[in-house]
């Protein structure tokens, strides 16, 4: 390839100058591997459907259920990041269920006819494994009283905080990475549940990228672990490692969304 390509890791930004930094291992360590277009900084895309669908995109990071979805056939999957967080287990995660303090104790079913937040209707973590969650206890495609849509976790959680939902679903790194730098995002709130486990959010790169330059992303990605240069960012980002896995690993996402519809659960409601 020529030209400067794409790349953004737009997903986990509570620490911004961390994400810098570890672009900055990365971007130096692909260089070295020969890879060109290799842009000098991130790019912080606002229509992020567009950005993933770049076809010179070098690298970046995005959602489990656009994969299968929206983006499917048209980006190729690097691999995924391991993350140390509550609900992590390897490369899989779990979205867990924020309520404000007064509500501590309860279960997922006593928010029948309350309000939910979510960050967008093709989100897996806000969104996809929510309705897989609450398909059991809906009756006549029903559970919630009424929902909001806020276009990112943090402003699902400002809705619960506030008052003007009661209940939201966050991806766990999300919510650990905002109880480590931005406390005050998760001031009066609590979790009291979590859904079922997924994949973490897949890296990927577009369909212009060689199997070479597919590989030396993957060989890179996986020796950051091993990386003096890199321990610190990885510590402040909580991620123990990177590991290659097949593409038919998301269709777990496609599963919870056909176990909800069979359930009379088509959407949130």
């Amino acid at each position: 390839m020529t030209g400067v390509r794409s790349v953004a890791l737009p997903m986990y930004l509570s620490n911004r100058q961390a994400v810098l930094s570890l672009w900055d291992v990365v971007r130096t360590r692909l260089m070295e591997t020969g890879c060109t277009g290799v842009p000098q900084a991130l790019d912080w895309p606002d229509d992020l459907l567009a950005h993933w669908r770049d076809p010179q995109l070098l690298l970046s990071q995005t959602c489990g259920y656009p994969l299968t979805h929206a983006l499917a056939e048209t980006v190729q999957l690097v691999g995924v990041f391991r993350y140390d967080a509550p609900g992590c287990e390897g490369i899989f995660c779990r979205s867990q269920l924020v309520a404000r303090a007064e509500h501590t104790g309860r279960t997922l079913a006593d928010f029948r006819g309350m309000r939910v937040a979510f960050n967008s209707d093709d989100s897996q973590s806000g969104y996809n494994a929510l309705r897989a969650a609450v398909a059991p206890l809906s009756q006549g495609g029903r559970f919630f009283g009424d929902l909001i849509a806020t276009g990112s976790h943090a402003a699902s959680m400002a809705a619960v905080q506030d008052g003007r939902a009661d209940l939201a679903a966050i991806d766990c790194v999300t919510l650990a990475g905002l109880q480590r730098n931005l406390p005050q995002t998760v001031a009066g709130l609590c979790t009291i549940g979590q859904t079922q486990a997924y994949p973490g959010l897949p890296l990927i790169t577009g369909p212009s990228t060689s199997a070479a330059e597919l590989q030396a992303l993957q060989r890179v990605l996986a020796a950051l672990v091993r990386d003096p240069a890199a321990a610190g960012v990885l510590a402040e980002l909580g991620i123990t490692g990177f590991q290659t896995v097949p593409l038919h690993t998301y269709e777990v996402c496609v599963e919870m969304r056909l176990q909800a519809q069979a359930l009379g659960y088509p959407e949130l409601a």
